[in-house]
């Protein structure tokens, strides 16, 4: 580990362990029960998924908004201990073409734990979407260890929903 690395924390973080909360409130589901073969055999990482309550999105973790998808609802993220996370509000939400959905951050921006990114009427996605169930994945599994997933009712922001350790 190089001086630059002590001072401003290294990417690699070998033996890390990180805490990703909930970005929405509701109730967690196992990925495996989400309607979608992308996400229930985890094609794009694993994680757990949320049948939604509230209005908003926020971010799990502190670090830095990747991708935020044109239609706004799904975003990714990178923490500053390199983990890589994908949340995806719904199923098929991506055909709605951005109905029922507002952003509030910025791709590129750096948001602490908490911070909304993206704002959403559940009750159009509930009436109009095949499935509100959010997948929340690891998209970088290949450096990670271990995984330690939750279960039960989670709040945005508060709850911690998977451990993390690379």
């Amino acid at each position: 580990m190089g001086l630059f690395d002590k001072l401003f924390g290294s990417k690699d973080n070998k033996g890390a362990e990180v805490e990703i909360y909930a970005p929405l409130s509701g109730e967690i589901v196992n990925i495996e029960d989400v309607p979608d073969v992308v996400f229930s055999e985890k094609i794009v990482g694993d994680g757990i998924a949320i049948r939604p309550i509230g209005n908003k999105i926020v971010a799990p973790i502190d670090g830095v908004i990747g991708k935020i998808f044109e239609t706004n609802h799904a975003f990714s993220m990178e923490s500053r201990e390199g983990v890589e996370l994908f949340v995806h509000f719904g199923i098929d939400t991506v055909e709605l073409k951005g109905e029922g959905f507002v952003r509030i951050a910025e791709e590129g921006q750096e948001v602490k734990k908490g911070d909304t990114i993206i704002e959403f009427d559940l009750a159009l996605l509930e009436a109009k979407a095949k499935s509100v169930l959010t997948p929340v994945v690891i998209s970088n599994m290949d450096e990670i260890s271990s995984i330690e997933k939750s279960s039960g009712t989670v709040v945005l922001g508060e709850t911690v929903i998977l451990k993390l350790k690379k």
